[in-house]
This record gives structure tokens, sequence and C-alpha cells, in this order.
């Protein structure tokens, strides 16, 4: 089937199967690599990317369920001019990844927390973040990372 939706700021058209994910479809048919496939169960949140605004787990979405509307994998996360985001920048900074398998999801994770509380206290962080696992970190780093990044929109926004 035809399908027709938002990526990353753009319009994109590509074809679809009944039972394709958003995930196999981001990877396969679009070579957005970003969105990892783990669990397969909406389990771990390396499959996370944004839809409308909102985290959502790819790999049991269907694609076709993102008809007309806005999907942000982490390629689309970036400046226009080509600097990272500061949830990216801080995620480097605060050395909040190590194989950098769930990444992508924590960043878009955190992306959503931060658009809906832009000063989210770190019990806040913790619980919004309990959907995304990693198995290399332990957490500390991604906690700081998330408050770094909170703090350096919340400076940008005032300017």
């Amino acid at each position: 089937m035809k399908l027709s939706f938002t990526l990353n700021g753009r319009r994109v058209e590509t074809e679809c199967e009944p039972q394709e994910t958003l995930a196999e479809l981001l990877r396969e048919r679009l070579n957005l690599t970003g969105t990892k496939i783990s669990c397969e169960v909406q389990v771990c949140g390396s499959c996370t990317v944004l839809v409308d605004g909102l985290p959502v787990s790819s790999c049991t979405l269907l694609g076709y369920e993102v008809r007309g509307r806005e999907v942000v994998t982490i390629e689309g996360l970036a400046r226009s001019d080509g600097t990272l985001h500061p949830i990216q920048q801080a995620f480097i900074d605060e050395f909040a990844f190590q194989c950098g398998f769930c990444t992508p999801g924590m960043i878009l994770s955190a992306k959503a927390l931060l658009d809906e509380n832009p000063k989210p206290s770190r019990d806040e962080i913790i619980h919004y973040m309990d959907g995304n696992i990693c198995r290399c970190t332990g957490y500390v780093s991604i906690v700081a990372a998330i408050q770094r990044a909170a703090d350096v929109i919340a400076k940008e926004t005032k300017k």
C-alpha cells in the first residue's frame, strides 16, 4: 500500500506491506538505521521514535498507522545547521552511552519528556524513562545527561 507522512520534517511517500512495522519501514525501506530493533514486544525502548511528538515503540506500531502523521527519528533530531540537539550533545558530554544501542530511543524519549516538562526533577526523569532499558551504563549518566540538556534548553529559550 502507498503511505504518505512527514518524516524528520519532510513529506515522504513510500510503499508499505500491511504487516510491516514502523521500525521495519524506517530501517529497511527508508534506510534510517538509527532506530534499533531489540525486543520486538514494547519492553526495551530501543525502537522509540516520536509520532506527533509522543514516544512510541516502532517495533509494534504498524507502518500504515503513521499515514498523515509526523514521525521524528534520531536522524532528524540534529539542527538544520548540522549541530547536535542539546540532548544529543548532553549524552556525549555526560558519557551517557557505551555500546549506543539504546541511545537513540533514550534520546527521543528524553526529548518527549523535556517537551512536556522542561524542568523535570531527578525522580520525574527516572519515572519517565522507565520504559527504556540500558544494559551498559547503570543510568546515572543518562539521568545526568537529561538534566544537563534541560538546563541548556532552558538557557537557549531565555535568549
